[in-house]
């Protein structure tokens, strides 16, 4: 009889074991169908020329996205007509994928979410932000030495764009409002610093426009200083001083990426973005180092107004591509093919452009750099372009001509005899923009320039 219970509860035991393993089994393959959905997605083959993506037009079955000028269901023909534009208006930072698409990368990389991921408004201590994304930005800063984070705060929001405006917020609150707080800064500089300001203009601040001709200004004055600079790639300083300047530094190129890193910066606020880190544009991430407590919670403030936060999974993706970057070695690497791919860009593009007496672009000179530890050259995201003749005011109209789009020099409150050429996009896009620029310099040379 014993024996017989023994048997019994054994065999009971080992049923009770086998459905736990297999219930326990089955809960921890939820992931499984879509990690091979999107490896499926992955694998579809275009030519190189182009992408397919899980969320694609919604028709149908993912098919190839193609790059421009590329045709067919698999991006292979290439189609070099007049209607094929080389598009290097925008800083879409495609140049990054590459990177991305090697094995380890890519496996690094990837994020599965479960469908409860961080279903709540804020972490378990109440924050916007989880506290292990903060932890590896700071790592992050410490690797690259392009900034000092003991003694920030950090503030995420939805890209550097929204920080720009969380950040004139929370500088332009005082008790005495006779008059709006004026932000300014130095041409050329980043348009959307006025446009955003113009849009959301309140009693608290307005565009004030070049910093320099407000010097000696009585009222309360907020300074943008980018650098490097967006479009000419020069590293910045402000240009105002007094009791009444508040200064808001755009560090969103000062990576090894873009130029050599003489120090650490140590500014009072300073803002970055994860678009110009990662090249990861789409998913909307930035952050604000910021030294004075309270100037760090009225912007939190003003984010938590605007949206409650930022995305749960938009942090959670740049947490792991920064695990990615930290995995890899040193952690250096992404900073190492950013910086050999750009500089062969800057050093093919200044090749054409040296050649031609009608175009020229900004001179970057080589500095030591902390990150690389020698003196490097330059390895800017974007060219700024002259039109030299005197006939050529309007340089963008010349360049669209020769079937090139680049971004006007008004839009950067400078003369419209500068264009900005994107760097930053992808192969296909810089290898077209070479050729077309190619086209216009030897057409100069054969003295047929003015008959395009």
């Amino acid at each position: 009889m014993r024996v017989t219970i023994f048997w019994l509860c054994l065999v009971t035991s080992v049923a009770l074991n086998i459905f736990l393993v297999t219930h326990q089994n089955r809960n921890h393959r939820w992931s499984r169908r879509a990690a091979e959905e999107a490896e499926a997605v992955a694998a579809i083959n275009c030519s190189g020329h182009g992408r397919a993506y899980l969320d694609g037009d919604g028709s149908g079955p993912p098919v190839c996205e193609c790059n421009q000028c590329y045709e067919g269901p698999r991006c292979s023909f290439f189609n070099f007509t007049n209607h094929c534009v080389a598009d290097a208006d925008s800083g879409d930072p495609m140049y990054l994928e590459p990177f991305w698409m090697k094995n380890q990368n890519a496996e690094n990389s990837a994020v599965v979410i479960a469908g409860w991921h961080r279903m709540s408004y804020v972490f378990p201590d109440h924050s916007f932000i989880s506290p292990q994304l903060d932890l590896h930005i700071r790592r992050l800063h410490s690797i690259a030495k392009n900034a000092v984070v003991r003694n920030k705060h950090i503030v995420i929001g939805t890209g550097s764009t929204q920080l720009f405006s969380a950040a004139v917020f929370a500088l332009s609150i005082r008790d005495n409002l006779s008059s709006p707080a004026q932000v300014v800064t130095t041409a050329p500089y980043y348009s959307l610093y006025q446009m955003q300001t113009d849009y959301f203009q309140t009693a608290r601040f307005k565009f004030g426009g070049e910093a320099s001709s407000l010097n000696n200004a009585s009222g309360d004055l907020i300074e943008v200083v980018t650098s490097p600079n967006n479009p000419d790639a020069q590293l910045m300083n402000g240009v105002l001083t007094g009791p009444n300047v508040k200064v808001v530094y755009d560090r969103a190129y000062y990576w090894p990426h873009y130029t050599a890193i003489p120090a650490p910066a140590d500014e009072d606020l300073m803002l970055f973005t994860m678009s110009k880190v990662t090249g990861h544009a789409g998913s909307r991430l930035g952050w604000a180092l910021v030294r004075d407590k309270q100037v760090s919670a009225n912007m939190q403030r003003y984010i938590e107004i605007a949206e409650m936060g930022t995305s749960k999974e938009t942090q959670l993706r740049a947490l792991q591509l920064i695990k990615a970057i930290l995995r890899q070695g040193d952690g250096k690497q992404i900073f190492r093919f950013a910086y050999e791919t750009l500089s062969d860009r800057w050093e093919k593009l200044g090749k054409i452009i040296s050649s031609s007496k009608r175009f020229s672009i900004q001179e970057i000179p080589p500095r030591f750099c902390r990150f690389f530890e020698r003196v490097r050259g330059p390895s800017p995201a974007y060219a700024w372009v002259k039109c030299e003749r005197e006939e050529d005011k309007d340089c963008s109209a010349v360049l669209r001509a020769g079937n090139i789009v680049g971004r006007e020099g008004s839009v950067f409150g400078s003369e419209d005899r500068y264009v900005r050429l994107s760097l930053l996009k992808s192969q296909d896009d810089f290898d077209l923009l070479l050729r077309r620029l190619s086209i216009l310099v030897s057409q100069e040379q054969s003295g047929r320039a003015d008959s395009m």
